[in-house]
């Protein structure tokens, strides 16, 4: 274990303790939400990113432990083991060095080295092999060999024999492979051509070639679908010659020896046959799992912000989910996402009912004193825009409408979720629903879908659903804990995201609000079904109680603070009462003057918990969210031929990938800022410049309306 810390002390470029005691935080159970805010003074401030990227690679490093020490057992049962292995094994890096160490000695299926060694032909090969035959004939060497039984018939038969054995330790040699696995990251070119003639988004890809070391993740994506849909042939092109000198260099002892060419010949079979297919298989699936890390990084980084977007509260929201036969669904929601009506109008092809939509969409929102439309930018969004921006119009008060990315609505609307909670409503009206709400909380919506369905990450369904999973759901669970949750309020899906609270636990808080009416103090969650004192400790710091009997409830101090909380604003001259009516604005100065340090000795706590109580007492119920810039609103519309070179448009971010960022301004169809004009500074990752939900100013420098392609720029504004 002292070497995992170590060796984590020095990739994370952190001091011991740190990694000790996060690793020692882990160990005991706690959550990495909870780590990231509570125990701040043990792992010196890492944020939940770090630690959870230190989670992994504590998890990868145990399992090479276990995998080294494992192998080194098997090695050892089987008779084989050397200190040479154990040395070997100790200095192994990876699994996959390991993994090589091993091959020798894993169990093999029947392969021609094996048929050759039941033969009894491994002594030749091993005389072969020692090249110390530097006179005679080779007839003479392989002649007592022979063995008409074993269909060994002839001088020929045994050597071809003997030169299987020796072609597959040669490939088994785990030096040999490391090297040849490094030539051809270094020297390798990946080539496509078109495996069929037709048109397709591969094309790019029908005769392409690109270094090994070069290559792009995403393209590494693209090409292993366009190879799985039956487009593309993919193979690594490497300088074969080199690679058989370099074998021939290794295993030619004695170049004088008159075995020596069938070594020559043995190692040039071990290539072809068998090391080339294998390392190209590994070299591909190495391209192909950093890749994947990288766009599961990728859809991460993009799912955060769109998480956090901030609400739009206080509103009256019509959320309208277009369609064309079967006309658009409409669900009106008050200020807190309850339902107060649904409708369906017609208002686009085929059948065009425009003046009696138009007159149910005024008598709604006459009724319900709508504040904002909410369009889902699904299939029908363009035809509904138009027809909602023309209805603004005409009325007299003024209402908004705003284009809400309803990615993911129609899987929550047809899922068990979605029927429990509105089983009357057909699948439509759910995700109109779904599309208001989404509106006026993203988060508490969000949470109700799986992140994959989402649509803010590029190749999804292509990756390690294990691990997409788990780091979608570190994102989710990250997101939702730095808000906060209202205990009264929310759903058991968004309560399932709170640390240390499981999807069993969430529907028990809720049954026990249902059957009790509003939690009036934490404490109280105690008395909860299955939440126990460890849930207890990782769970209430983020659960937020807005109009319970302990202010402190409202905020993200944990209970254990408390006492400590308080004997500050003693300290200090205040009360719990000031920090309820907000009359405590130099709390803050008031410490800075008496000396932080002191202050945290004094109440028995460290200057990061300080700091973060100070915070929260002066913005009791604080939502993070509320600092960002808000949705853009709209009256009016605007299409794709309307757009100009050179205009300057102001438009949100909608999705960020390596090449650059998708850009929606309004049209109905993002616009691309390629990575090279996202800033007038060299730009390595788009997403040092960009994040989704960003709202950015652009430049358009151009326009192809018939394949609705917009190119957008960032630089020089």
């Amino acid at each position: 274990m002292a070497d995992i810390i170590a060796q984590l002390v020095q990739e994370f470029n952190l001091k011991p303790f740190q990694v000790q005691n996060t690793v020692k935080l882990i160990d005991e159970g706690n959550t990495i939400p909870f780590i990231a805010r509570y125990r701040k003074e043990m792992t010196g401030e890492l944020n939940d990113q770090v630690l959870r990227e230190l989670h992994d690679r504590l998890l990868y490093l145990r399992n090479l432990e276990e995998r080294r020490e494992e192998v080194r057992r098997l090695i050892e049962e089987s008779g084989n083991l050397t200190d040479e292995i154990v040395k070997s094994l100790q200095e192994a890096k990876t699994l996959q060095e390991i993994e090589d160490i091993y091959r020798p000695f894993r169990p093999k299926r029947r392969t021609r080295a094996t048929i050759a060694r039941e033969k009894g032909l491994e002594l030749l090969a091993r005389i072969i092999f020692s090249q110390e035959h530097l006179e005679g004939d080779m007839e003479s060497i392989a002649a007592p060999f022979l063995n008409p039984e074993k269909e060994v018939n002839s001088v020929d038969d045994a050597i071809n024999g003997a030169m299987d054995i020796i072609a597959e330790e040669i490939s088994d040699n785990a030096e040999y492979r490391k090297d040849i696995r490094d030539m051809y990251f270094k020297h390798g070119t990946i080539v496509t051509k078109a495996k069929k003639e037709e048109d397709s988004v591969y094309r790019m890809y029908y005769d392409f070639k690109e270094p090994v070391s070069k290559a792009a993740k995403h393209r590494i994506l693209a090409i292993n679908r366009g190879e799985k849909e039956g487009y593309l042939q993919v193979k690594i092109e490497v300088p074969e010659e080199r690679i058989i000198e370099y074998l021939k260099a290794k295993t030619i002892k004695k170049p004088a020896s008159i075995t020596s060419v069938y070594v020559e010949r043995a190692a040039e079979d071990a290539y072809k046959r068998l090391i080339a297919p294998s390392i190209e298989n590994e070299t591909r699936n190495e391209l192909t799992s950093a890749a994947e890390e990288q766009a599961i990084k990728v859809f991460a980084e993009n799912l955060r912000p769109l998480l956090l977007q901030p609400p739009v509260r206080g509103k009256i929201v019509l959320g309208l989910d277009p369609a064309y036969r079967t006309g658009c669904k409409i669900a009106v929601v008050d200020e807190t996402g309850k339902v107060l009506e649904t409708s369906v109008i017609y208002p686009t092809p085929p059948q065009n009912k425009i003046e009696e939509s138009k007159a149910e969409m005024k008598r709604l929102i006459e009724k319900h004193k709508v504040d904002i439309i909410a369009i889902g930018n699904g299939t029908a969004s363009r035809e509904s825009e138009i027809f909602v921006a023309g209805l603004l119009k005409e009325i007299g008060r003024k209402v908004y409408y705003i284009i809400v990315n309803e990615a993911g609505a129609s899987v929550y609307s047809a899922s068990k979720l979605g029927a429990e909670e509105f089983p009357d409503f057909d699948v439509a009206l759910r995700s109109a629903v779904s599309i208001a709400r989404r509106l006026q909380d993203p988060l508490a919506e969000l949470v109700k879908i799986d992140p994959k369905s989402i649509g803010v990450g590029q190749y999804q369904h292509d990756m390690n659903q294990k691990r997409l999973d788990e780091s979608l759901r570190g994102v989710v669970e990250d997101c939702v804990n730095k808000v906060g949750v209202d205990l009264n309020t929310a759903s058991p899906s968004l309560l399932s995201y709170v640390s240390g609270i499981s999807s069993s636990v969430a529907k028990n808080i809720v049954e026990y609000r249902e059957a009790n009416g509003k939690f009036k103090n934490r404490s109280e969650l105690k008395k909860v079904k299955k939440l126990g004192d460890k849930t207890f400790e990782q769970c209430a710091g983020f659960l937020r109680i807005p109009d319970g009997e302990n202010i402190l409830d409202n905020t993200s101090v944990h209970p254990e603070s408390y006492a400590a909380a308080e004997k500050l604003l003693e300290i200090m001259g205040y009360t719990l009462e000031d920090v309820k009516n907000r009359n405590i604005g130099n709390l803050k100065s008031d410490v800075e003057k008496k000396g932080i340090e002191l202050v945290a000795s004094m109440l028995g706590i460290g200057v990061p918990t300080l700091r973060d109580i100070i915070d929260e007492l002066l913005k009791p119920g604080r939502d993070p969210r509320d600092e960002l810039p808000k949705p853009i609103f709209m009256t009016d519309v605007m299409g794709i031929e309307d757009l100009k070179e050179g205009m300057i448009l102001i438009g949100t971010v909608r999705n960020v990938a390596d090449f650059g960022a998708f850009v929606d301004i309004g049209v109905h169809h993002d616009g691309l800022v390629h990575i090279s004009e996202l800033s007038d500074k060299y730009v390595r990752n788009p997403m040092e410049v960009v994040s989704v939900g960003d709202i950015v100013k652009v430049r358009v420098i151009n326009v192809d309306v018939q394949r609705k392609r917009i190119s957008l720029s960032m630089r020089g504004i």
